[in-house]
């Protein structure tokens, strides 16, 4: 049996799972920053309407399908779900903007979140070996 080619398949795919978790930790620190993080979250939580939420939503989607994440993907992201936003016949497009302005303004808290859990799964990775 050939261990070390099942050793390199194994390191290949733990690093995709870390990806793919710590994309979708920036996914979720992003909408939970928003909300509660914030000084004015009180506000925010009072003036989300549904679609915000969808769009919001859609935004992690795109975000969680990412298998690197830097700012601008993060913007290119909710660019694509903004632009589609603006087409819908009963949302306010000045409305959508303002949302995907805001949202891109969380890149910089995204990132110390990002770069906290990294250091977090390299400290665990250590310590399993």
């Amino acid at each position: 049996m050939n261990t070390k080619k099942l050793v390199a398949t194994n390191t290949q795919s733990h690093k995709l799972a870390i990806g793919a978790g710590i994309v979708a930790l920036a996914a979720v620190a992003a909408g939970t920053y928003y909300l509660y993080g914030s000084k004015k979250g009180v506000h925010h939580r009072k003036a989300i309407k549904s679609w915000m939420l969808r769009m919001k939503a859609e935004v992690m989607d795109e975000i969680e399908q990412l298998k690197n994440l830097n700012e601008d993907l993060y913007k290119a992201a909710i660019t694509k779900v903004a632009d589609k936003y603006k087409t819908i016949k009963n949302i306010d497009s000045a409305e959508v903007v303002a949302l995907a302005e805001r949202m891109q303004k969380h890149w910089k808290d995204i990132k110390k979140d990002l770069h906290a859990s990294v250091k977090t799964i390299k400290k665990s990775k250590k310590a399993a070996q």
